[in-house]
């Protein structure tokens, strides 16, 4: 308790200087904790699944597939569960309300991957109902402020109606939640046979299979027989596990977890050189109480310990509040920007607080240690 106090009141003792300290080190990790939770939900490898198979074309997203392939699918003993869905991307109202519409046959969709969604029996039995009755994701309905029985109207990009027009009129049968915060609600989940029924072109086909393999299947092993297995067909296949899939669409457009990486690297690198200059500083300013307290009969190892203890207090004051405050954003924030604090996210941002207040104390504490008692009552 004596160390643990003289470090707190060595802290205290110039509270500006430790205030602005404070509000450095909480500033970095509130970078910190919002950059890890872009990464935890948006980018989706907190929630995607290395099991679940998404089986495209090889040529690329926006080619179809036969839905004839969905026998060969089904007949594969290694496969548990087969489903297939088509993309509508489209908008409500203006243009830049983008909204996208998986159209899916329901039953299958609960087989293939329901615990993830979060649909329960209620809502596939609500969504067939009526053809055009739909389910809608928890982060859709409160970034748009849709409630059930609702109709909604989506203005297609590319997919006509038969009538030659683009708008798809919905019923809001339901509204699934996803498994956990990370799950990417913010779509609509149509029926296929009326989206098939319809559209005006590319009737039965789809955009993709989703495939949930047996219990002990090799993901890596069954994807490969897939895209074998439609090699030498009209339309090849390039089958993905969900997170590879999520990874491989983001790096379209920029490497986003070494982006991230760099920005959060550079926060902690300056924030480093701040903290380990201000200690050494402050510590030079107590050379004299440094000696006074191995006069007493400090050991060189108390000395040490007790900078140490004083870094490591700071950093746990401020690195606790970053954390907080990022941990309040995303939850002020809401399911709409993906943002996700999880335990791992948590738990990383401890270890950097240790890590860091370790660092940074470690040259201020290793030269009181080694300053001799003469030279020390010398520096009054």
């Amino acid at each position: 308790m004596m160390f643990l106090d003289l470090a707190r009141k060595n802290a205290w003792r110039k509270p500006m200087r430790t205030v602005l300290l404070i509000v450095c080190i909480a500033v970095a990790f509130l970078i910190y904790g919002l950059t890890a939770s872009f990464l935890a939900g948006t980018q989706g490898t907190s929630a995607a699944s290395d099991d679940i198979l998404g089986v495209m074309s090889a040529s690329g997203r926006t080619e179809p597939l036969p839905i004839a392939y969905m026998s060969r699918l089904a007949a594969d003993p290694d496969i548990a569960a087969v489903g297939y869905m088509t993309r509508l991307r489209g908008f409500v109202d203006i243009d830049r309300n983008v909204v996208a519409v998986s159209a899916a046959d329901p039953d299958l969709l609960m087989t293939v991957n329901g615990k993830g969604l979060g649909l329960t029996p209620e809502l596939v039995k609500a969504i067939g109902e009526g053809r055009d009755r739909v389910l809608v994701g928890r982060a859709l309905a409160n970034a748009q402020g849709w409630r059930v029985g609702q109709r909604v109207a989506v203005t297609a990009f590319d997919t006509r109606k038969e009538d030659g027009g683009r708008d798809w009129r919905f019923e809001i049968a339901g509204i699934f939640e996803g498994e956990n915060a990370a799950t990417d609600t913010y779509f609509m989940i149509a029926r296929y046979d009326y989206v098939n029924t319809a559209r005006a072109r590319a009737k039965d086909t789809v955009d993709a299979f989703i495939v949930r393999p047996r219990d002990g299947v090799p993901s890596g092993e069954l994807a490969a027989r897939i895209d074998a297995l439609f090699a030498n067909s009209a339309a090849p296949t390039r089958t993905q596990s969900e997170k590879q899939f999520l990874e491989a669409f983001l790096r379209q457009y920029a490497d986003i977890g070494l982006i991230v990486n760099l920005v959060v690297g550079a926060a902690f690198v300056t924030l480093l050189m701040i903290v380990v200059n201000t200690m050494v500083f402050a510590v030079r300013e107590r050379t004299f109480e440094i000696g006074v307290l191995k006069t007493l009969g400090f050991s060189r190892l108390g000395i040490m310990t007790l900078i140490l203890g004083e870094t490591l207090f700071v950093f746990a004051v401020g690195g606790s509040l970053g954390l907080v405050l990022a941990k309040l954003a995303t939850m002020i924030s809401g399911p709409e920007l993906g943002l996700v604090f999880s335990l791992s996210v948590l738990a990383k941002g401890l270890a950097i607080i240790a890590a860091l207040g370790l660092v940074t104390s470690a040259l201020p504490a290793f030269n009181a240690m080694r300053t001799p008692i003469i030279n020390a009552l010398r520096a009054r």
